[in-house]
């Protein structure tokens, strides 16, 4: 439980499948009778994640999947959502066009189930969701590391659920402590995945003008209290990137 004032609630899910894939968090936000599942993952999640949502609330009155973008690790069980809930899937407007891709035929055949028209297509400014009587903000977070990627910020809460930003590759879901040591489960991700220094200043820009409590990534440890989340972006605004580590003798034939 990340957080519960009685009417509105976030929880994680964080050691569902273990040896397989990478490990990743999955997190429901409730609030009232209204209820948004984020990034809830592929095949290896889907059964252990509905046994736990299951724990919370009746899993087929879901309202709401959020896929803050496109990789399998993120929304690749889509079919199935669709399929045993209401939910209407939020994503980028450049992936809504793309995701019926993940649904089965017999989706539309057999249960008249149209992937398109459960999708709500996010601008590339983002947008506000309702979820009962709170108020979520979808926020750009492009090119870290899809072109069309978004994160979910919680008033409420003050959680910023951030996707692959923050992420570390480790074993647990508890809260970082020592900013210098967890360092280097994040470096060589975050070196790889996002686009650029450019791209990840203004985020953190942005970041800085939100009130946030929690950092809370897809994979690995949340960042939580003012000191360690002023740490991350400090770090994560100078650290070279993505492009900013290419050069010529990345594109070359192979040897």
């Amino acid at each position: 439980m990340l957080f519960d004032n009685g009417q509105h609630r976030c929880l994680c899910f964080d050691n569902l499948v273990s040896g397989e894939g990478v490990q990743s968090n999955q997190f429901l936000i409730l609030d009232g009778d209204q209820s948004m599942l984020l990034d809830p993952g592929g095949d290896l999640t889907y059964t252990p994640l509905s046994l736990a949502l299951s724990r919370h609330m009746k899993v087929e009155e879901l309202t709401y999947v959020f896929a803050s973008h496109q990789d399998p690790d993120i929304i690749a069980s889509l079919d199935k959502w669709l399929l045993h809930t209401h939910a209407r899937v939020i994503c980028s407007k450049l992936w809504a066009r793309f995701l019926p891709h993940l649904t089965a035929h017999y989706l539309s055949i057999l249960r008249n189930i149209n992937t398109y028209e459960r999708i709500i297509p996010l601008p590339d400014a983002g947008d506000r969701i309702r979820l009962g009587e709170s108020t979520l903000y979808a926020v750009p977070a492009h090119f870290l590391h899809s072109v069309g990627n978004f994160q979910l910020y919680d008033p409420v809460s003050r959680i910023l659920f951030s996707g692959d930003m923050g992420a570390s590759l480790v074993d647990d879901a508890s809260p970082v402590t020592d900013f210098q040591a967890h360092i280097p489960h994040m470096a060589g991700f975050h070196r790889r995945y996002m686009a650029s220094r450019q791209v990840t200043r203004l985020w953190a820009n942005m970041v800085r003008e939100m009130d946030v409590a929690m950092i809370v990534p897809q994979h690995g440890r949340p960042l939580a209290g003012r000191d360690m989340i002023t740490a991350f972006l400090d770090w994560i605004s100078e650290l070279p990137c993505g492009l900013d580590l290419m050069t010529q003798r990345d594109f070359q034939l192979p040897a």
